[in-house]
């Protein structure tokens, strides 16, 4: 069992915030751009998520092809809930001791707090004063968040980013908020206290998954998280999720593209902050509205980053290739992130520009003097570091997995489907933009 010890913020090593002799203060992941379950920051390197047995043993059923487009798995720890004297909530990680600690599926469901999503999530929300762009189709939504908000433990920060965050409303224009972390981090960090409070008399201990922080490289990380695939629910979903869950299929790119965004965060070198998009932004979105939201995710605020076509193209069609010879793999319901780092060679040069470039229109376009004086001369700098990375397999399945009753054929031609579109929509940009 896990003995809670009294926290020691600030006597921390070089990469993680310790508690005592052995555990790890865990904080919010500051650039968790969407998902439902909360992404912690366990050191620089490498991020924690609550386990779910369905993905712990997928990520150690890896195609070795695959492992280039995956999160490095790193094992298991044990996380304890505990609360200081002040009233703030905290989450430490511990050694993973076996028989401890439970996953989140462990619970019999009839004991699991009734969410709106499947059993292993947690209610995706932004903070409250980001509803401006939510339909009126999402009001349970966002009930079900404003019933969380009120109910939220405190929470004490340690960890933040120098880089302000802007939630874009529905009009695309800036919330008052400037907060220094994404939107979606500390919503799903709260949720995630509150569900573990309400269940802390039961159970002391949890497991968490150990990941890769892929991020880590970029010292500004924009980040495109894109739900892939015209199908997201599993096999083992019930017919009411599943109806669910193609509904939002067939409203959304999903349906049209295979693809459709879920959130994402772009460093904009005009104002030194990050905009930031979430889930109800994606799903209204149109075949056109997706192809400006990949064109804004590209855009740093000044221009169109051009030198970033190849290496993401290259990227996407070397994991078309891969994921086209996994025959019988299905990944419902993942998600597939686009990384590029909005600090590049060119950044010097852009922030002495920007008092002239905050003269941009309302509708958020580009005076045309600025619109081609700042483009990348040939050999001026080297390719960008791009990344493309899959994530969230807690609905995956293929031939022989965990004695899976549904057995498919072929590849998963709806995953392919939505890189297809993709490359297809960045190529035509691509083209539009030489």
């Amino acid at each position: 069992m896990c003995v809670c010890q009294t926290m020691e913020v600030g006597k921390y090593g070089k990469n993680a915030t310790r508690s005592g002799d052995r555990g790890v203060l865990l904080e919010p992941f500051i650039h968790q751009v969407g998902g439902h379950s909360s992404m912690m920051r366990y050191d620089d390197h490498t991020v924690c998520k609550p386990l779910i047995t369905r993905e712990q043993r997928f990520y150690e059923s890896l195609p070795p092809e695959m492992k280039e487009f995956t999160p490095e798995y790193k094992g298991v720890v044990s996380v304890c809930f505990e609360g200081d004297s002040d009233g703030y909530i905290n989450l430490v990680a511990y050694p993973y001791v076996e028989n401890e600690a439970l996953e989140q599926d462990d619970m019999p469901e009839r004991d699991q707090p009734r969410r709106k999503h499947s059993r292993r999530s947690l209610h995706r929300s932004s903070s409250g004063t980001e509803h401006k762009e939510e339909k009126p189709g999402l009001a349970s939504d966002s009930t079900e968040s404003s019933i969380q908000e009120s109910k939220s433990p405190r929470v004490d920060l340690h960890i933040h980013s120098d880089v302000p965050f802007q939630m874009l409303d529905g009009n695309s224009g800036l919330s008052s908020e400037k907060i220094s972390y994404n939107p979606w981090s500390l919503r799903c960090h709260k949720q995630q206290l509150s569900r573990m409070r309400s269940e802390s008399k039961d159970r002391k201990l949890y497991k968490f998954l150990l990941l890769e922080n892929v991020v880590h490289h970029f010292k500004l990380p924009c980040v495109l998280d894109l739900k892939m695939g015209t199908r997201q629910h599993g096999d083992d979903a019930s017919e009411e999720k599943a109806a669910r869950q193609m509904k939002k299929c067939e409203q959304s790119t999903s349906a049209t593209l295979g693809v459709r965004v879920c959130g994402m965060q772009v460093y904009q070198l005009d104002t030194g902050h990050y905009l930031c998009r979430n889930k109800y932004y994606g799903r209204g979105l149109s075949i056109e509205g997706f192809r400006n939201a990949l064109y804004q995710y590209l855009h740093n605020g000044i221009e169109l980053r051009k030198d970033l076509f190849e290496p993401v193209l290259a990227k996407l069609r070397s994991l078309k290739a891969v994921l086209e010879r996994q025959a019988s793999y299905r990944f419902y319901s993942s998600s597939l992130l686009i990384i590029y780092d909005g600090k590049d060679s060119r950044a010097g040069m852009f922030v002495e520009r920007r008092p002239e470039a905050r003269l941009k229109r309302v509708d958020g376009s580009v005076p045309e003097s600025l619109q081609d004086g700042g483009g990348t001369e040939p050999g001026s700098s080297a390719q960008p570091k791009v990344d493309v990375r899959m994530i969230d397999f807690a609905h995956s399945t293929f031939k022989g997995f965990r004695d899976d009753p549904t057995v498919h054929d072929g590849p998963d031609m709806g995953y392919v489907f939505g890189l297809e579109s993709l490359i297809n929509i960045m190529e035509q940009m691509r083209e539009e933009n030489q």
